[in-house]
């Protein structure tokens, strides 16, 4: 993976911190999409937890960035499958399984690629108009 200098200007550096917090939350909710089926192995045993990406701006040399400080665990309440053959079944025959929800794990991943694709245009504008600049100041 190739590294992104966060030199620059503070915008620049923001959308570039911004892109990376991103794209780590986008890893988040693909392994939560991965282990939605991702049942307990022994009778009763709690399957898969959903995890969920928290941010944080941090002050730096440069101005403020913003990152994921990391994941915390859903605590949402498990749902309940009657499956009696299963090998995490209970003596009643339910299977606890995970609390991932397909719809929203889709919806926060699209609201996770518009974030990136609105600081990736950041990141172009100031492009252009440092491009801009330089041919004015050539003329």
């Amino acid at each position: 993976m190739a590294k992104i200098k966060t030199g620059g200007d503070g915008a620049s550096a923001m959308a570039i911190s911004a892109l990376k917090a991103q794209q780590a939350r986008m890893l988040v909710i693909a392994e939560n999409v991965a282990n939605s089926d991702s049942a307990g192995r022994t009778p009763g045993g709690e399957p898969y937890r959903r995890q969920i990406p928290v941010f944080e701006v941090a002050e730096t040399e440069g101005g403020q960035e913003v990152r994921m400080k990391g994941v915390v665990p859903d605590m949402s309440p498990f749902a309940k499958l009657y499956a009696p053959g299963h090998p995490a079944a209970e003596k009643a025959g339910d299977v606890l399984t995970p609390n991932v929800n397909g719809l929203i794990e889709s919806l926060d991943m699209k609201e996770a690629a518009r974030a990136y694709e609105a600081n990736l245009s950041v990141l172009e504008n100031q492009d252009a108009m440092d491009k801009s600049t330089l041919a004015l100041l050539q003329k």
